[in-house]
């Protein structure tokens, strides 16, 4: 038994003098923090003053002498980076779909609008009443399909659609109200600069809420740019677009976009072009229904 504590004790003085030696070897072989890494870390200070900065020189030596011991193994995952935090009006997933629909809000202020409470975020007024009706028919005559008529071409269409999105996208912030068209079940997005009036209020309160999802594309977009130097326009085209389905399959559907621009764009005109927008979306797949059937038949 004496013997068997003489040993346990030499080993615990062993392994004590090993500690010390190893303490020694690292201290004494640990990099010096290099000047740029101090600058760097002094440059990403928020704080000018030493006793509060949030990037101080001291984490990134301890930094430094962490990862310097490391597996090699390690830097294969790359360096951290910091991700930007979302915010109100700043919305990744969101800010996808717009620039899919060809509108990107480069001052990073775009509020997706579904519901009164997202009013409220965006800084806007509550609409006084819920549903809102809105009487458009005065207006449908002044809202012509591109290319039905000698009074718009698919070019000039084309042409000042492209005008609106690109004015859009450097607009200082950016509203946009989604929901079905009334009694349909088609989806909309207005895409407007505009908080003149109560405008995009009602036009809240005029769709039809939509349930809870992710932000996709619609099928009727409105383009909406209000501003002191905006010419009066107004106009909707239809196309026909393949969509992929769940199972992989395409088929093809009907897509509408409006463009309304003007001083004060008008409510009315604008729910006069998702109006006539959701009859010819309808009437699109009423004849593709009527074709398949017949081709069914046919076989």
């Amino acid at each position: 038994f004496l013997h068997h504590s003489i040993t346990t004790m030499n080993l615990l003085r062993a392994a004590t003098l090993c500690r010390g030696q190893s303490s020694k070897l690292v201290a004494s072989s640990r990099p010096a923090l290099a000047p740029t890494a101090t600058a760097a870390a002094t440059a990403l200070s928020p704080n000018t003053n030493n006793s509060s900065r949030l990037f101080s020189a001291a984490p990134a030596a301890a930094a430094a002498t962490t990862t310097s011991n490391l597996p090699p193994s390690i830097p294969r995952v790359g360096a951290a980076t910091a991700f930007p935090d979302e915010y109100p009006g700043q919305n990744y997933i969101f800010n996808w779909c717009l620039n899919a629909d060809g509108v990107t809000p480069l001052k990073k202020c775009a509020f997706r609008i579904t519901k009164p409470l997202d009013l409220k975020v965006a800084g806007l007024a509550l609409p006084k009443s819920t549903p809102l009706k809105v009487n458009a028919k005065g207006d449908r005559s002044k809202v012509p399909e591109a290319g039905m008529t000698d009074a718009l071409s698919f070019d000039t269409f084309d042409e000042v659609m492209q005008q609106t999105k690109d004015s859009l996208s450097l607009s200082d912030a950016l509203y946009c109200p989604e929901g079905h068209a009334p009694s349909t079940k088609f989806g909309v997005r207005v895409i407007t600069n505009s908080k003149e009036g109560a405008l995009v209020s009602d036009l809240v309160a005029y769709l039809e809420r939509m349930p809870k999802r992710d932000p996709t594309s619609q099928s009727v977009t409105c383009y909406v740019l209000g501003g002191p130097n905006c010419e009066e326009f107004a106009g909707y085209a239809i196309e026909e677009v393949e969509e992929q389905k769940d199972d992989g399959s395409r088929e093809a559907v009907s897509v509408a976009t409006v463009v309304i621009t003007g001083k004060k764009p008008s409510l009315k005109r604008i729910v006069a072009g998702i109006e006539l927008s959701a009859e010819g979306l309808e009437a699109d797949a009423l004849e593709r229904a009527e074709k398949k059937a017949e081709e069914e038949k046919g076989e």
